[in-house]
């Protein structure tokens, strides 16, 4: 799966490029043990970090990140970017701009006193044909103060302009400081095919393997890791 990122020839060097997620996975998640004592059972069990579903989540895609320092105080951002002069006269210059509130009018997220963070991307996106780019907030990553909303783009198509990232901005206690390279998208390329549902019930061989994975499941540890659990090859910029 080839993904192509590019950006005016003044920002090369000069902005944090995507990443894949794999290299951008939390401090915590590297730093929180590998078990914890749980009250409820009285002994240690492991936490999610042992768990590979919840650990390749956050490790799939690429990540977009801010392209600067972008500062909250008193509810306002700023930002402080010297920003070279471009050669393209429609491309952004501002890390982040906004949606009004009535843009989301109906929605859960709809506050009419708070307008929809926009972070502006200084990177364009093109698939394969035939894929689209499903973003998304950053899995797993609760830790930080906005909420991204979910979009799918069909980036083999649409990929002269970079894709804009609405976001909803949880925390209004938060002061402080996102840094240039902060993730503000998880994005995974998806292939646009027709779905099929097929509903059915178990056969007599499938129940026998349920049963039988369940148990293994319960009597011991890592089966799912050894046994079912993909390879998980680098992408070419990490070799």
């Amino acid at each position: 799966m080839r993904v192509i990122f590019r950006c005016p020839p003044a920002l090369l060097g000069r902005l944090p490029p995507p990443v894949a997620a794999r290299k951008a996975l939390p401090d915590w998640l590297r730093a929180m043990p590998a078990s914890a004592f749980s009250e409820t059972h009285g002994l240690d069990v492991r936490t999610v970090k042992q768990c590979p579903p919840f650990v390749d989540a956050m490790a799939h895609g690429f990540i977009m990140p801010l392209p600067c320092d972008v500062t909250m105080r008193d509810g306002r951002l700023s930002w402080d970017w010297d920003l070279p002069p471009l050669s393209i006269g429609m491309h952004p210059r501002s890390p982040v701009s906004f949606h009004v509130p009535a843009q989301v009018t109906g929605t859960p997220f709809h506050d009419a006193r708070s307008a929809i963070v926009k972070f502006n991307s200084f990177w364009t996106v093109e698939l394969e044909p035939g894929y689209s780019l499903f973003a998304t907030h950053p899995v797993n990553r609760a830790d930080l103060p906005f909420r991204l909303l979910s979009g799918l783009v069909d980036a083999d198509r649409f990929n002269d302009v970079g894709i804009l990232f609405p976001a909803v901005w949880i925390d209004p206690a938060f002061s402080g400081t996102l840094g240039a390279g902060t993730p503000i998208a998880q994005c995974f390329p998806l292939r646009r095919e027709e779905l099929e549902m097929e509903i059915g019930v178990f056969s007599e061989e499938k129940a026998g393997a349920y049963g039988k994975t369940a148990g293994e499941l319960l009597a011991k540890t890592g089966v799912y890791r050894r046994r079912y659990r993909a390879r998980r090859g680098r992408s070419a910029g990490e070799r």
